[in-house]
């Protein structure tokens, strides 16, 4: 067995890589888009194609402004420049209404096909207006006519919420032809007008919601329709490619509103940011609204450029904005209403790592939690008091099961176990749900069984599987700084410390000043593969082994002895004396 204490360069991704790469010139390449996005230019040049298997696109992303004028842009670069005009020039005289072949871009209804865009559409906005004034008719054109010859990219919801200007939009661009139609059915149109030419392709844009409800509506639609997905987060498996398109993605996002861009020195803490954004290291985000609220956020400390330290005075400035109430949460458990001990030793108390996320709240901020067991003389029922008090999740539950499940193997018990045991979150008053706390339930069980204490000035999170393997959960950067934050502002020891699953690792971006106090030694955190390796370094005892005192043989001789004070009770009390006879 061995048991992993982290150096502070594990708890952060290497950025020593990516420090090397940037050095080199930013890409000449203008389409980092296509680079990076290429099963989403795929889709829309088939779109574009004159041999297109549809005029119609989903595109699964967030329907956005950013989002939505990104694809607009791409579709404008992509798109073929033809010279060629579309649509027609109206002419009223006494009333009436003609068509006449486009002649000049300056024709009141021509296009060129330059791509449109719209988050939200109304009727005439979409389809243009038809007034009449006496004998003066006013004619106005709509996005529909503008995207004439091109493509229409708009949000999905604003389809959705009004069917029947998506049925009118469905109809003139099979029939490639826009006929004129009264916003408000009970009010016809005051003069007929010709319907014009029509040739556009619509790009759908929306979240998987929308899609599925757009699939139930449109199912024939939504089946022959061109489809992709904007990806939104960037594998780069420490390759120095991949790592070179992100840095020149952000620069492109930088340079096309006007934001400053980033120095040499300022990689590093964009990129531990970028991390604890999408969670794995090995991850960066595409998404060009995160994006946008980096730069904007830090472009009031800088001028052209933004430097490392600006950007982390930036952050360290959004921390304290938002942090009013995870610093009161973190108040009521110095001020001791919340009891956390993170000193010392308890039998059956193990401090598990929590994450809380309140509605309306924009970050989410980790909380220690204390996990209590109390073991007494019974059935082998194991109470779950959450899940009693209605306060626990399924998910929780399932946790539990798995819990007894593997202490029951390692027991390797012929019969039920002998005790009855409850656990319960201390001072929860509100849901628990996930199976993130399994691990320190585990530990809390083990000790109250064994007559082990717990060292309280260490926590632990991690889920277990029937065999006792640690597994990773949520969260884990923001579980690690609230368990930190609550010994440091108690003083720290040099012996308190966070255990959490190995396959986490992967997940760490710390911010520097837990950096600080473990490169210092005064706070540390261990990675385990299985509940075996947490168990001993919370009670500092072994599980298991020969010629020692360990904790399964701790668990086994209690077992033992109940067992045996059982057996001299296993008459019925009116013939209990006959024990005597078995004894002597």
């Amino acid at each position: 067995m061995t048991i992993n204490q982290l150096s502070w360069q594990a708890l952060v991704p290497e950025t020593l890589i990516f420090q090397e790469q940037n050095a080199q010139p930013a890409s000449s390449d203008t389409d980092i888009f296509q680079q990076l996005q290429p099963r989403l230019c795929y889709g829309l040049t088939q779109l574009l194609s004159p041999y297109s298997p549809s005029d119609f696109m989903l595109v699964k992303c967030p329907a956005t402004p950013t989002y939505l004028s990104l694809i607009g842009a791409t579709v404008r670069k992509m798109q073929p420049e033809t010279g060629s005009l579309y649509g027609g020039r109206y002419q009223a005289q006494k009333g009436s209404v003609t068509l006449h072949p486009v002649t000049s871009p300056e024709d009141n209804f021509a296009a060129c096909g330059e791509p449109q865009v719209a988050d939200w559409i109304e009727h005439e906005q979409l389809f243009g207006s038809v007034r009449r004034y006496a004998d003066e008719i006013d004619l106005k054109p709509g996005l529909l006519h503008h995207a004439n010859g091109g493509v229409l990219v708009l949000s999905l919801r604003t389809v959705l919420l009004q069917p029947l200007l998506w049925l009118r939009l469905r109809q003139m661009v099979a029939q490639k032809r826009f006929d004129w139609l009264p916003a408000d059915e009970a009010r016809p149109l005051p003069v007929s007008v010709p319907s014009l030419p029509l040739q556009v392709k619509v790009v759908l844009c929306g979240d998987r919601d929308a899609l599925a409800d757009f699939q139930e509506m449109e199912p024939d639609l939504a089946e022959f329709a061109i489809y992709s997905e904007y990806e939104e987060n960037l594998q780069t498996d420490n390759d120095p490619g991949p790592l070179l398109q992100w840095r020149d993605w952000v620069q492109s996002i930088a340079s096309a509103y006007n934001l400053p861009s980033a120095k040499q020195d300022a990689w590093t803490p964009v990129i531990r940011e970028a991390v604890r954004y999408t969670g794995d290291r090995e991850t960066l985000p595409l998404c060009p609204e995160w994006l946008l609220r980096q730069l904007r956020e830090v472009a009031p400390l800088c001028e052209a450029a933004f430097s490392g330290a600006e950007f982390t005075q930036m952050l360290e400035q959004r921390a304290w904005r938002e942090n009013f109430l995870a610093e009161r949460m973190q108040d009521e458990i110095l001020l001791n209403q919340i009891l956390i001990e993170t000193e010392g030793e308890r039998l059956g108390q193990v401090n598990a790592l929590s994450v809380i996320e309140f509605p309306g709240h924009p970050r989410a901020f980790g909380e220690p939690s204390r996990i209590s067991c109390v073991v007494h003389f019974g059935d082998g029922e194991f109470t779950d008091i959450e899940r009693k008090a209605e306060l626990g999740g399924n998910i929780h539950a399932k946790g539990m099961m798995i819990m007894q499940s593997f202490l029951m193997a390692e027991l390797e018990l012929d019969q039920q176990l002998p005790f009855s045991a409850s656990l319960t979150f201390e001072q929860s008053y509100s849901e628990v749900d996930g199976d993130s706390a399994s691990a320190a339930e585990l530990c809390a069980l083990i000790s109250a069984l064994s007559g082990a204490p717990v060292n309280q000035s260490l926590a632990i999170t991690g889920s277990v599987d029937q065999f006792g393997r640690i597994q990773p959960v949520g969260g884990v950067n923001e579980k690690v700084e609230g368990f930190f934050r609550i010994c440091e502002q108690r003083e720290l020891t040099g012996k308190q410390g966070v255990i959490i699953p190995a396959a986490n690792i992967r997940h760490l971006s710390l911010h520097q000043d837990v950096l600080d106090a473990v490169e210092q030694g005064q706070f540390s955190i261990w990675a385990v593969e299985h509940a075996v390796e947490a168990i001993t370094l919370l009670t500092a005892q072994p599980w298991d082994g020969e010629g020692e005192n360990t904790l399964l043989q701790a668990i086994q001789e209690r077992i033992a002895q109940v067992n045996q004070q059982e057996a001299r009770h296993r008459y019925p009390w009116p013939l209990r004396w006959l024990n005597w006879f078995n004894h002597n």
